[in-house]
Parts: C-alpha cells; structure tokens; sequence
C-alpha cells in the first residue's frame, strides 16, 4: 500500500493540500498514464468519490494493471463499497473479475478477487484464489484477514480463531489491520464462550483508548463487539458505551459515512445518548441515508425495549443493507439485532427462521442468548 494510500484510509489528510500543489506543479511533463493517475487521485483527494470511481473506469481501459488506481476502487471501504447503491457487491465482483486476466498469478490480486467472491456469496469459488494467494505471499495481512472471513462464512470458528489468532502475533501494532484483526479473535473468543479471552483481546487491541487502527475501525469494532457481546449474555458496563459513544461524536462529528453512522447510532443509543442520536438521525447524509435511518430508529428502538418498534425499523433494510457499506460479517449485526428483538418479542421461531433464511452457514444462531 502507498503512503498517500495509507494516510488516507488513517484520515491523516492535512497533508493533502501541499501534495496536490506538488503534483499539480510537476505535472506538465507528466505522460497521458500518469496524468490519469494523478486525476484520479486529485479528485479523491478533494472527496470527489463518485467522479473518481468514473474516472478509473476510462482509466483502466488502457492501464488495467495500475494497481494503485484500482486499489481505491476494492473492498469494503472502498469507492464502491462504499457508494450507497443498491446491488453494490455483484458490482464490486464484476469490476474485479474484469481485470483478472490482466493479473495472472499476482498475490494481491488474488486475495482482492476472493475476498469480491464471498462477498458475492461465492465461498467456494474464492477458496482456491485465497490459499493461492496466501502460499505466495504468507504474511500479508490482507490475504490473512480475508482467509478469516472465509472460515467465518463456513462456519469453522474453532480453526479460524486458531489460524487468525497465531497469524496476529507477528503483525505490529502500526499495522493498518491490527485492530480489525484482533476484532475478529475477540468475536471468536465470545462465539466459543471466552468471554475474558475477548475482553483482553479488546482492550488490548481494538478499544478506541488503546487500540492503534484508523478511526473507522475503532468505532465500528467496538462498537459492534459489545453490542454481539450483550446478545451473547456477557454484562456490558454502561462506561463502556459512553466511551465509544462520545469516540463517534469525536470522530465523526458529520454524518455521511453511513458505515460509520450506524455504529455511531448503536453506540449512541446503548449510552443513553439520545441528543446525539437523534441528531445523527435528523442530519443523516450521504448516499444512503435513506438506510441509515431506519437502522438508528431500530437501535434506538431496542435500547428502550420497544420491540415491535425495533422490529419494524430493522425489517425494512434487510433486502438491501448491502447500501450501508462494510462486509457480510459485519453487516450480521444487524441482522442479530433484529433477531434479538423477534426474540424478546416473544417470536424465537421467526429469530431462527430469520438467521436460517439470510445466513445459513455462519453457525453464529448461538451467539443470540436465547437461541441456541
């Protein structure tokens, strides 16, 4: 990952200005390749993302190899990944099976296109690119964490926990996937039963006072860490949510990310936060605001043990929660959610219907005290 890359995704961009005035200086020799590389860059650095994403198209007709011009467009967090539009996995699987016959045998590669397969449903399909990828190139944290997701969506939690587990010790906290990692073996932690296990894993590694990921993380982990916890029955300090409550406030001041704005919304809602809840709420933003409000009604919702309330809200995004951004696995906890709220609402049959329709092969129905 490039430097400018990965101040980006740490949103370090105070040195944005400067750089765009260097390269704007320097950039009358520059060839029609690199004039496109710049564009697009240009245009993400001023938050253009939409304009950015059109502009790589054209881009990669010509230069399909440009790594560093496709990578913004890949994953979860990305351009696409994060544009609000309905359909957005299978877009993100096509843009990436487009380019695989210009990449052959490539580790990176490789372990993007796995990652676009199961996000798309298709484990089966991505398992030989992902363990290709990884006999190239064993430690790269991508490929590792995406091998993760994989055990997860099979449902092997004991060999994840255990693979992702042993990987991490080696992987510096200034790693830009050091706290998502670590988020991931604390979940397994909790799903076998270990609830100190998680706790030390989290407040180590992902906890926003002490953990070293970007904001987006921090938030959206911890926050989505102690929500499955308490579905899990582990008691939850109310301190706990104020943290990440007045964290989200901090960090993310503006609606717009509705990734972000939904963890926001729960952390918010758990603390008793109700100003800065409803103003997320009221001021929601961004290219799926549509969906993050319903979301935030529903946490809000359940908070207050308005089931049917949280019922309704929650029910109305699960044809397309895809639109809030993030992965499958992270996107369960809303699905849990609404689980959670059948349940207390006195519908355990539907809570298990649900989780047996949407997602079958996590394994993760006993992560719902109550359901198993």
């Amino acid at each position: 990952m490039s430097p400018s890359r990965a101040r980006g995704r740490r949103a370090a961009t105070r040195p944005a200005p400067a750089t765009r005035w260097r390269a704007h200086a320097a950039s009358a020799g520059l060839t029609p390749r690199e004039q496109g590389h710049l564009g697009i860059f240009d245009l993400l650095i001023s938050g253009k993302g939409a304009d950015a994403y059109r502009a790589t198209l054209t881009h990669i007709l010509d230069y399909p190899r440009d790594a560093l011009a496709v990578q913004p467009c890949l994953g979860v967090f990305g351009l696409i990944g994060f544009s609000g539009r309905p359909g957005r996995e299978a877009e993100h699987l096509a843009f990436v099976e487009r380019l695989a016959p210009h990449y052959g045998d490539d580790w990176w590669f490789l372990c993007m296109l796995a990652f676009a397969q199961m996000e798309a449903g298709q484990p089966a399909r991505a398992e030989p690119n992902m363990e290709r990828s990884l006999a190239l190139h064993p430690r790269n944290a991508n490929g590792s964490h995406y091998r993760a997701h994989l055990y997860y969506e099979v449902g092997e939690h004991a060999a994840g926990f255990a693979y992702l587990n042993d990987w991490r010790q080696d992987y510096g906290r200034d790693g830009l996937l050091h706290c998502h990692i670590a988020w991931h073996c604390a979940l397994w932690a909790m799903a076998a039963g270990d609830a100190q296990t998680m706790w030390e894993i989290a407040d180590a590694n992902v906890d926003p006072a002490s953990g070293a990921g970007p904001a987006l993380n921090a938030l959206t982990d911890m926050a989505a860490l102690l929500y499955r916890a308490q579905l899990a029955g582990i008691e939850v300090p109310a301190e706990r949510w104020r943290v990440v409550s007045d964290y989200a406030r901090k960090s993310f001041p503006n609606p717009g990310i509705a990734f972000a704005d939904i963890h926001a919304a729960l952390a918010h809602a758990m603390a008793g936060n109700g100003e800065a809840l409803e103003t997320l709420i009221t001021d929601a933003a961004g290219p799926a605001a549509d969906t993050v409000r319903p979301v935030a009604e529903g946490f809000k919702a359940i908070a207050a043990q308005d089931w049917p309330g949280g019922i309704a809200s929650l029910t109305a995004v699960m044809a397309d929660h895809e639109r809030l951004g993030g992965s499958r696995a992270q996107r369960d906890l809303i699905e849990h959610a609404l689980a959670h709220a059948l349940l207390r609402d006195g519908k355990a049959a539907e809570a298990k219907r649900l989780l047996a329709m949407h997602r079958p092969h996590t394994g993760m129905t006993g992560a719902i005290a109550g359901l198993q």
